[in-house]
């Protein structure tokens, strides 16, 4: 059986290429070059993998995962960067795996297979990132100031953190801007942070990208 897969790329070229490098080994039913985009094609396809690069125009690969009310897909990143923090911050919203484009094509059908079976695709490089990050801060750890806000405010909170503006945030996760104004107010109460810098700090310190 064919994954059905949505690629996810700024660049038609690279589009084009992984296409093409996949032929018919998976069926593509979908692409967008933006985070808006992504979010609809993959509402309306509803894939069993989607290839995320982590670098888009309106946000990036976390803001489409974070962005998608709910959605049954499993996300692999697939860009060209290796940098531990594009790796980590991917991972944390949601990912299942991270690979570069120097990957072959059989490699990558194979890591969109066991991504699809729910399995973590990862090499060995990029895995070590993904541990060393979690074994400061594991993601089952109780946080009794995170458990605080809701799942929306936890939303808000990393994309303020990441230095988006309200307006981006406002695009990125389709809410009003008054929206997003009145759960970073929740989220600065509910922290007792008086400002977006002592956000930021309290962010970066509780591991949050």
């Amino acid at each position: 059986m064919k994954r059905r897969i949505v690629l996810v790329d700024d660049h038609e070229l690279v589009r084009m290429g992984v296409r093409s490098a996949l032929g018919d080994r998976v069926e593509v039913v979908g692409e967008a070059a933006d985070v808006p985009s992504a979010i609809a094609v993959i509402t309306k396809t509803e894939p069993e993998v989607v290839l995320l690069d982590v670098h888009l125009p309106g946000g990036n690969g976390p803001a489409v995962i974070l962005g998608l009310p709910q959605t049954n897909a499993r996300f692999l990143a697939l860009s060209v960067s290796d940098a531990a923090e594009d790796v980590i911050a991917v991972i944390r919203a949601g990912a299942r795996g991270y690979v570069t484009k120097a990957i072959s094509s059989d490699e990558l059908v194979a890591a969109i297979e066991r991504v699809a079976l729910g399995d973590a695709v990862f090499s060995p490089r990029l895995a070590g990132f993904v541990l060393d990050a979690f074994a400061k801060h594991p993601a089952g750890a109780p946080d009794p100031e995170l458990d605080q806000l809701t799942t929306r405010e936890r939303e808000v909170l990393r994309l303020l953190a990441r230095g988006y503006a309200y307006k981006e945030i406002s695009s990125t996760l389709s809410i009003s801007i008054k929206t997003v104004e009145s759960h970073a107010s929740a989220v600065l109460r509910k922290l007792q942070l008086t400002n977006r810098r002592e956000l930021s700090q309290w962010a970066k310190a509780h591991q949050i990208s």
